[in-house]
């Protein structure tokens, strides 16, 4: 007996078979039990004699419909089956909603565009030059298209040169005025060649969609940029031009450089190309000294030179040496008699002998009636001789021994 699955577990593995299989469908049925949301988004049921499925718009794209859905109108709803597993239940997400007056053209549409992408029309993309000087402006001359990218392009950038051709964007003859046009511009010489109208039904814009403008555009050999309607519409002529744009102001936007942009970026180039230069030319200022420097010793005339002055700088120091020595000698034959005059001791010595002088004559011993007494070398008093004691008398000119009498 195989696992039992739980209920969750089998509408999650039917979620996921659904949803891969089921990745894109065109379903084509009347719309009942249909709910137009506070939100915005639409919820309905799409019925035919036989059996009915659940859809649902979410507002995101509920917002560019062209027509209002009511119950009992026939559409063609496109989108995928999306399952949600807590009620089993399945539906269809839509993307989009087409009102059956509109079939017939859809079915035309797709079979065109499979055609033209066998064919390789919507591949090999030309380059839209960066700086376009010359722009050839495909639209109606009266359109409200026309002033807005006239107004946009001179914000951006006034250097450029346009050619408005007048062109039927819509209505009978529009597609050969359309296709016409784009085999006119191409002869011009211009740099890029816009196609662009405003917004509009879906039968407004179809002679967009039409193959003898696809063929124009494919052979043209200057880049197209297609800029028809809103962001919502895609067209035939989105998929063949070189570029497409959301709408024909932001085709100015895109095919146009920024005039402020451009002068903050010449700024800024301008700034680093000076750095750049300043520091090159200073790293090759001190690569050319080093190399002439080097060149310099190098040579054999230089190195010569430098000898030259070598020699010339030893005769010079030897010169200067033997009168030194000159000098010295002469200061040593006079030595004995600059000796005295230079000793430094001189002058101390003679005042030295002055005061000797002076306390000689001066001293007592030299004074009438002085003798000194001395006894074993020490100087003594009369106080300090006892009866009988021999002592020694001296003054200036002589010494005698006497003894100390008894009294009388």
């Amino acid at each position: 007996m195989q696992k039992a699955l739980s209920v969750n577990e089998l509408n999650l593995q039917i979620k996921e078979i659904l949803e891969q299989t089921f990745l894109s469908v065109c379903v084509e049925g009347e719309i009942s039990n249909l709910t137009i949301h506070t939100s915005g988004h639409i919820y309905f049921t799409l019925k035919d004699s036989q059996s009915c499925i659940k859809c649902v718009l979410f507002r995101g794209n509920a917002q560019y419909l062209d027509f209002k859905p009511q119950n009992g109108q026939k559409i063609i709803a496109l989108g995928g089956i999306s399952v949600y597993p807590p009620r089993g239940d399945y539906q269809i997400l839509c993307k989009k909603l087409i009102s059956h007056a509109m079939g017939d053209l859809f079915q035309a549409y797709e079979i065109l565009k499979k055609k033209l992408e066998a064919k390789g029309y919507f591949e090999n993309k030309k380059p839209l030059p960066l700086f376009p000087k010359k722009v050839a402006l495909l639209t109606s001359s009266t359109g409200a298209a026309l002033q807005d990218m006239l107004r946009v392009a001179l914000k951006r950038w006034n250097l450029v040169e346009f050619k408005i051709l007048n062109t039927l964007v819509q209505g009978e003859g529009a597609k050969e005025s359309i296709a016409q046009n784009i085999a006119y511009a191409d002869t011009l010489g211009m740099d890029i060649i816009v196609l662009a109208r405003g917004g509009g039904s879906k039968e407004d814009l179809w002679a967009f969609n039409e193959e003898i403008v696809a063929d124009a555009i494919f052979q043209a050999k200057t880049p197209i940029v297609s800029a028809i309607g809103h962001e919502s519409d895609v067209l035939i002529s989105d998929f063949v031009a070189d570029r497409r744009a959301p709408t024909p102001s932001a085709c100015m936007e895109m095919i146009l450089p920024d005039r402020i942009d451009w002068l903050y970026r010449l700024n800024e180039m301008q700034e680093s190309l000076s750095y750049l230069f300043s520091h090159l030319l200073k790293h090759k200022s001190q690569t050319l000294l080093t190399l002439k420097e080097k060149y310099t010793l190098a040579s054999p005339a230089q190195k010569l030179l430098l000898q030259e002055r070598q020699i010339q700088n030893l005769k010079e120091m030897l010169k200067f040496k033997m009168q030194s020595l000159l000098e010295y000698k002469s200061s040593l034959l006079c030595f004995p008699g600059s000796l005295l005059t230079l000793n430094p001791l001189l002058p101390f010595e003679r005042r030295l002998q002055e005061l000797q002088n002076i306390y000689k004559l001066q001293s007592p011993k030299t004074q009438k009636g002085y003798a000194q007494i001395t006894k074993n070398q020490e100087i003594l008093e009369l106080e300090d001789l006892s009866e009988g004691e021999v002592f020694e008398l001296t003054n200036s000119k002589t010494s005698l021994f006497a003894q100390v009498l008894p009294k009388v």
